[in-house]
């Protein structure tokens, strides 16, 4: 497909929270894929499962070493994202789901606050190739020496920034329970200002200090 179609998505926890919810939107994206639009879609983990599986964590251990524990956060992820897949296929069209590290989201080492510092694209233009639809596990990477990490707060929305800008793409549309990305958070200072228009660079910025 033309690079010049190729959009980044980024779907939050409570949009994949359910069943139902996987279904909508795989049904969205299925939708485009039949406009002719090739995707790289970013899920996070389902609402509320990142909290239940620190909760667990924390029941074995409550000081648990940074390095198990995003082994098992990056679980989350996985899960949402083989769903999206197993419901795109139900509706009859072809995807693709990918961890962080299979599509190439190298970072440096540090365990739960990760920055990334390349991404190698192939494996996913490979993926696309075939009409697939892309699904990526967000908030995690990789190091060079195979460690699992994960990116921190704003995680998801970092790797779909990321993302976007390494691949080209057309746009980089972020889905969210709020109605735009704002200077601030509104629900902490009520003159903040919803942004008509920002870069992936900005949103890059804002995603890796932890903006939602």
């Amino acid at each position: 497909m033309a690079q010049a179609a190729l959009r980044v998505r980024k779907y939050g926890g409570t949009s994949v929270g359910s069943p139902e919810r996987i279904l909508k939107v795989a049904s969205d994206l299925v939708e485009s894929q039949r406009r002719g639009v090739a995707q790289v879609v970013v899920v996070s983990a389902m609402a509320r499962s990142t909290d239940e599986l620190l909760a667990l964590a924390r029941q074995v251990n409550p000081r648990p070493r940074a390095r198990e524990l995003d082994m098992l956060l990056t679980t989350g992820e996985q899960v949402s994202i083989a769903l999206l897949a197993m419901a795109v296929d139900r509706l009859g069209a072809s995807a693709l789901s990918l961890t962080g590290a299979q599509c190439g989201i190298l970072t440096d080492g540090n365990f739960s606050r990760a920055r990334i510092r390349d991404i190698d694209t192939s494996a996913i233009h490979r993926a696309l190739e075939p009409g697939n639809i892309v699904i990526v596990a967000g908030f995690q990477g990789v190091t060079r020496d195979q460690q699992i990490t994960t990116l921190g707060r704003g995680g998801s929305d970092t790797t779909a920034t990321a993302l976007a800008a390494a691949l080209g793409a057309a746009s980089c549309e972020i889905y969210t329970d709020v109605d735009g990305v704002y200077t601030t958070d509104p629900n902490v200072y009520d003159r903040a200002r919803k942004l008509d228009r920002i870069s992936y660079d900005e949103m890059l910025e804002l995603a890796s200090v932890g903006a939602d």
